[in-house]
């Protein structure tokens, strides 16, 4: 029996507002067809009234629209409880005349016909007819369209806020908490405007089908009065205008103020504090209004006919506060220059420390507005979901681990376009058309297509803008079609990997040397024991540069705490790291027999490279004579235009002394050439030479 009786008082007890609030749903909707006794009517209209202050008084002391989240579905309670007052109260009139008891609506009706018989009738009617005026035209018109415009334009402003969070978590600015709490932020947001805007015609109708109740006791009533209950016309009139307009009025103030309330709280979207903080604050801001305001209206005062008594009292009541804001302006002022004079007294050499550092972005992508929707969450945000997998696929194929991609609108942009930067320098940029594809053509297509000619922005290849409908015969063709998100996709895992060595920074390689440490303890002390951090970043970058992955810093570190005894240049360690990574570089290049196909170098030629070997602060270069760089760089673009036509990828074989400086004398001219060296070459790699470069002389 214990149990029993515990069970019921926790099935009770516990949720006891949730029974509440349903119970009292249920009630409301039974008002409207049970007939309510006067006394309980009274004591529920005084409610309504209250419960409708307070919702105003709410909204007034409500910092933001989205902390008073429960506002529509009140809006809607109370417009069904109104509603059912005023139906029960209509009931009640036409059914008792003269004998209505109920003491709000009697004294409402009082309060505004009063003791004047027909005239009073007649005053207190066009007053009713104001008060339904103002509040159906004004307030209630005015309120849900506000509601309208609001939550047109936060749906609108959506997709911007979201873009901004996401930039903003990208680049670690902000935590993956705090980006889920801004971005639920954002939806509570765009429900609640939505809600509103659906809302905000329940109080337009509420006034509408007030009026037509109040019409409907006005008629009924004297149908019942003169036909069931005998009165005469002007006894009739009297009690049901009366009566009409009281019930009118009970009705129509608590939907005044849930309208005003209404149109408050959804014109509060940038509001940082309270309604009453922020008047106070926005009207005392500026002292020259109340000092133009006073002098206006003593100069109206001295105008004839103008009453003087009441002009100048309010001239000098704005005086006294324009003389204390502007009192309290300057004091103000005092106070900052005092706090600036002591501040220069103490450090009056720090005066640049006072300016903060504004870090770069590591790498950052910028989009013209028109481009917004390739971020929009409501519409699938592709673009965002094919960053993050940009980022990992990048840490597995090369080994870096791409810092968190900001991603930001630019109105300095044109609307379809979107660049790349990498620590603020523009790195790459493009055009999209969204809604049409990219037709690439990458030679040996078998007819043109019809469109807007273009190059791809990631490889610089002719390309077309063809609509959908032309996308099935582009593919026949033997182009290679390709949507917006993909050309971003693809233009960005490009500049990865061309500026990789840019975006690796030395906070990037710490991290990875922690990360590894708790792993391979000895093998990053020994590295750090004999390099610094700076040039295991130089070996890193050098090995990025060539499109060698570092993601086996294992063996890297090993190669450098082994060679770092002999010499830290960085040009040496980067090539005794490269033998180590061997396997890795030939498997690279090598087809499915594991055979290379490679271009050699004409001894005397290559030892011509050696001997032009000059030591620069950014490395060994070769320089060679104008001529023989013209004539060697010549030769070598035939030798690589020959292997490419026999569908090989071309690879330079040479020696370990010539490696660096055959890459480094043909870099501006092929950025993209593969320069390998004997060393590299692991003994299950099978090598076959398919030409050799020459120059005469």
């Amino acid at each position: 029996m214990s149990d029993n009786r515990r069970v019921l008082k926790e099935t009770f007890t516990t949720n006891l507002s949730d029974y509440t609030v349903a119970i009292a749903a249920v009630a409301v909707v039974l008002m409207i067809i049970i007939p309510v006794p006067t006394v309980l009517l009274d004591v529920l209209m005084a409610f309504n009234v209250a419960l409708s202050l307070m919702i105003l008084l709410l909204v007034l002391s409500t910092r933001r629209a989205v902390d008073f989240s429960v506002f529509p579905t009140m809006l809607l309670v109370s417009t069904i409880f109104g509603l059912a007052l005023n139906i029960s109260s209509t009931r009640l009139i036409l059914t008792k005349g003269q004998d209505f008891d109920g003491r709000i609506v009697r004294a409402f009706s009082t309060f505004v016909v009063g003791a004047g018989g027909t005239e009073g009738l007649v005053v207190g009617f066009i007053i009713f007819i104001v008060i339904i005026a103002v509040q159906a035209i004004v307030i209630t018109k005015g309120a849900t369209r506000i509601a309208e415009v609001a939550a047109r334009f936060t749906l609108d402003g959506m997709p911007v806020k979201q873009m901004a969070i996401e930039a903003e978590y990208n680049s670690g600015a902000i935590s993956e908490e705090e980006a889920r709490r801004r971005k639920d932020d954002v939806q509570r947001e765009v429900d609640f405007y939505g809600q509103m805007d659906g809302a905000s015609k329940f109080v337009s109708g509420n006034v509408t089908v007030g009026i037509f109740i109040s019409v409907i006791n006005l008629i009924g009533g004297f149908i019942v009065g003169m036909v069931l209950h005998g009165e005469p016309f002007a006894s009739a009139l009297n009690t049901y205008t009366s009566l009409t307009i009281g019930d009118g009025l009970v009705s129509q103030l608590p939907a005044l103020l849930i309208s005003v309330s209404t149109g408050i709280i959804v014109t509060r979207a940038n509001s940082q504090g309270t309604f009453g903080s922020e008047v106070t604050a926005q009207f005392t801001q500026n002292a020259r209004i109340y000092w133009v305001g006073a002098a206006v209206l003593s100069a109206l005062a001295l105008l004839p006919g103008f009453p003087w008594y009441v002009l100048l009292p309010m001239a000098a009541a704005m005086a006294y506060l324009a003389w204390n804001l502007s009192k309290k302006a300057v004091l103000e002022s005092d106070k900052a220059k005092l706090r600036a004079a002591e501040g220069g007294a103490k450090k009056p050499e720090s005066s640049q420390e006072l300016s903060p550092v504004v870090p770069l972005d590591p790498i950052s992508l910028e989009l013209g507005y028109g481009l917004i929707p390739l971020v929009d969450k409501d519409k699938g945000a592709e673009l965002l979901e094919r960053v993050t997998r940009i980022r990992k696929e990048s840490a597995i194929d090369m080994g870096l681990v791409v810092p968190r991609i900001r991603i930001i609108d630019n109105m300095r942009l044109e609307p379809s376009e979107y660049c790349f930067k990498i620590r603020g320098v523009e790195m790459g940029r493009g055009v999209i058309r969204l809604g049409y594809y990219l037709a690439i053509n990458p030679g040996g297509v078998s007819e043109e297509v019809q469109g807007e000619r273009t190059k791809d922005p990631a490889f610089g290849l002719p390309a077309v803008w063809i609509s959908e409908d032309a996308r099935d015969r582009a593919e026949r063709a033997g182009y290679t079609v390709v949507d917006a998100p993909s050309i971003v996709a693809t233009h960005l895992t490009e500049i990865i990997k061309r500026h990789a060595a840019d975006i690796l920074g030395r906070q990037e390689i710490q991290g990875m040397l922690d990360a590894l440490k708790k792993d391979y303890p000895a093998v990053v002390e020994d590295a750090q024991k004999h390099l610094s951090l700076g040039e295991i970043q130089k070996v890193l970058q050098g090995l990025l540069r060539e499109q060698v992955s570092i993601r086996n810093l294992v063996a890297i570190l090993e190669t450098l705490a082994d060679y770092a005894g002999i010499t830290k240049d960085p040009g040496f360690l980067v090539e005794k790291s490269r033998q180590s990574l061997g396997r890795q570089i030939c498997l690279q290049y090598a087809d499915q027999d594991k055979t290379m196909r490679v271009l050699t170098i004409e001894p005397s030629l290559e030892q011509r490279i050696i001997d032009a070997r000059v030591d620069t602060p950014a490395g060994a270069m070769s320089a060679l004579e104008p001529a023989t760089q013209r004539q060697w760089i010549k030769a070598l673009t035939l030798a690589v235009t020959a292997v490419q036509k026999q569908g090989h990828f071309p690879v330079i074989l040479c020696s370990e002394a010539a490696r660096a400086l055959v890459k480094s004398s043909t870099e501006r001219e092929i950025p993209d050439l593969v320069v390998l060296s004997v060393p590299e070459i692991v003994a299950d790699i099978q090598v076959e030479a398919i030409g050799e470069i020459r120059v005469e002389g």
